[in-house]
C-alpha cells in the first residue's frame, strides 16, 4: 500500500474563471516546481477558492491553462483529481462533528482501500491489509503532525471537541491518507491566532518539503513562498474627478459579481 510519491509541478498561463455574474478569477500566471509552497492571497470574494478548486481539476476553468504533474488543465481534469487532494475546504471536506477522529481515519483509509489502491491490494490477506492500512493511517497522521493521544479522549475525540488547529491537522491527515503529489488547502489562516498561523504555516512547509506540492488558501502570505494574488487590479483614479459616487458603485458591483462568481 506504500510507494514514494513524487510532488508535482504546478505551471498557470492566463487561467481564468468566469461565473453566472462575472470573473471569479482572471489572468494567473506563475510557475512552481515540485514541492513548492505555493500560496493563494487576496481578498474574501477574490476567487481564492475557486482557482483552488481549479488547480485542483474541481473547476473547469474558462480561459487560459494550467498543468499539474504533467496533467494539462483544462483538458485532463480527471488526471489532475487523480493527483490532488483536498483539506479544509468548506463544503467539500467538512467534517462530521459527531464522528471521532479515529471513525473519520477508519472511514478514509476504507475509501482509499476500496478506490484509490490498486485491485490487488484488495486481493491480499486480511492482516497483511489491516497491517497495511495501520501504516497508512500512521504515515498520515505522522506528517500532518498529530498526535492522536494529545487530543482529550484520544483516538475517540469527536470532532467537535477538537481545537481549529487541531481539526484542520485532520483534515489535512485524512487528504495525506490518499498519497497525493498536490495537496490544496483552504482558508489556513481564518480565525487562528499569530501563534497558531506560525504553526500550521510551518506544517505546511514541512509537508511540501516531504513530498507534496502544496496549495494553500490565505488571506496573508508568509515569506518563501510561491505567491499567487487574486486581488483585482485597481485602475489609477484622475487626480480630478466629479465621479467619485458612480466610481464607488462600480467598485461595489464588481466586487459583489466576483462574490457571486465565488460561490457558484
Amino acid at each position: 500500500m506504500g510507494g514514494t510519491v513524487t510532488a508535482a509541478g504546478v505551471t498557470a498561463r492566463g487561467l481564468g474563471l468566469e461565473g453566472p455574474r462575472g470573473w471569479a478569477f482572471r489572468g494567473i500566471t506563475f510557475e512552481a516546481g515540485p514541492g513548492s509552497l505555493i500560496t493563494v492571497e487576496g481578498p474574501s470574494g477574490s476567487g481564492r477558492t475557486c482557482l483552488l478548486l481549479a488547480l485542483t481539476g474541481r473547476m473547469k476553468p474558462t480561459e487560459g491553462s494550467a498543468a499539474v504533474g504533467g496533467g494539462d488543465l483544462p483538458r485532463r481534469t480527471a488526471a489532475v483529481r487523480r493527483v490532488a487532494a483536498l483539506a479544509h475546504v468548506p463544503g467539500v471536506t467538512d467534517l462530521d462533528p459527531a464522528l471521532t477522529v479515529a471513525e473519520h481515519l477508519r472511514e478514509r483509509a476504507l475509501l482509499q482501500r476500496r478506490f484509490g489502491d490498486a485491485l490487488r491490494g484488495l486481493l491480499r490477506p486480511r492482516a497483511e491489509r489491516r497491517e497495511g492500512t495501520r501504516l497508512l493511517i500512521g504515515t498520515a497522521l505522522e506528517r500532518a503532525g498529530l498526535d492522536l493521544e494529545s487530543l482529550p479522549k484520544g483516538p475517540r475525540t469527536a470532532v467537535r471537541d477538537l481545537e481549529r488547529t487541531q481539526a484542520l491537522r485532520l483534515s489535512v491527515a485524512l487528504a495525506l491518507v490518499g498519497r497525493p503529489r498536490l495537496l490544496g488547502v483552504d482558508d489556513v489562516d481564518l480565525k487562528l491566532s499569530d501563534a497558531e498561523r506560525a504553526e500550521i504555516w510551518a506544517l505546511l512547509k514541512a509537508v511540501a518539503a516531504s513530498g507534496t506540492t502544496v496549495v494553500a488558501v490565505c488571506s496573508e502570505a508568509p515569506g518563501g513562498t510561491v505567491g499567487v494574488s487574486t486581488a483585482p487590479a485597481r485602475a489609477p483614479r484622475p487626480e480630478h474627478d466629479d465621479n467619485t459616487d458612480a466610481d464607488t458603485d462600480a467598485g461595489e458591483e464588481a466586487a459583489d459579481a466576483l462574490a457571486q462568481a465565488g460561490r457558484a
